[in-house]
């Protein structure tokens, strides 16, 4: 069984898709077993950072019981592989929530990292991915409103015996206005995994629909999701012999 990561934000804005794509495609640069899904199934986006948009068959199909799961998995840059959500609405009251957990079950049984991209807030289709992790990571900028919403994410993360493994600090600048890591860290009693700095080439590589850890491999912000990506890792046990569910598309 892989490792199931859900990464969560209690507020839109935090960049939670854009570590998503950038934190798998720099696993995949390290030979890894990768697959991302996109969870948010009404403000689907990871598909289009990973230039992926405008596919036929998507998670969307899955849960509505359409297609098999196997149609819905795509190559991404550098080998991930991504599940990504439809971004039109049509077809989303034929969605069926309680199927997510049988596509997670089976994604994590053919790939060593699971990366799940969850809706912000904490409404049932935020609260769903949650309890399907192993793990979650915060997702957070360094403001009070950011913060305040990740606690309460991480209390109901806890209250169905998911374990917080720890908190991203992205957009950070050197401006006396941003919340220390520290303070962040003792407030969420959470390490702080990274700190992803404000960083031009982020915006940049988001317009040209490619991950920044390869449009500029050497930009702060792609040496800090490397670095997190080697840790991830180093982290985790040893490949075990599985092989990928391919899509046909």
């Amino acid at each position: 069984m892989g490792r199931i990561i859900t990464f969560a934000s209690g507020k839109g804005g935090t960049g939670k898709t854009l570590v998503v794509a950038n934190l798998g495609v720099a696993m995949a640069q390290l030979k890894q077993k990768v697959v991302l899904i996109d969870a948010d199934i009404m403000m689907a986006n990871l598909g289009l950072l990973l230039g992926l948009g405008g596919q036929k068959t998507t998670l969307h199909e899955v849960l509505a019981g359409k297609a098999r799961l196997s149609k819905a998995i795509y190559n991404g840059p550098q080998g991930v592989k991504v599940v990504p959500s439809g971004i039109p609405l049509d077809g989303v009251q034929q969605v069926r929530f309680e199927r997510l957990k049988g596509v997670i079950d089976e994604l994590a049984s053919k790939y060593k990292f699971l990366l799940i991209d969850a809706p912000s807030g904490l409404d049932r289709d935020a609260i769903t991915p949650l309890t399907m992790a192993q793990e979650i990571v915060l997702v957070v900028t360094p403001d009070i409103a950011s913060l305040s919403n990740a606690l309460k994410t991480k209390i109901v993360a806890e209250r169905f015996g998911v374990k917080p493994m720890g908190v991203i600090v992205t957009r950070a600048t050197s401006k006396r206005l941003d919340i220390p890591g520290d303070e962040i860290a003792s407030t969420l009693e959470l390490p702080v995994l990274a700190t992803i700095p404000e960083d031009p080439e982020v915006r940049r590589s988001a317009a040209l629909r490619e991950p920044v850890v390869t449009y500029r491999s050497k930009s702060p912000a792609a040496r800090e999701f490397a670095k997190l990506a080697a840790a991830l890792v180093e982290a985790s046990p040893a490949d075990s012999e599985s092989s990928d569910l391919e899509s046909s598309q």
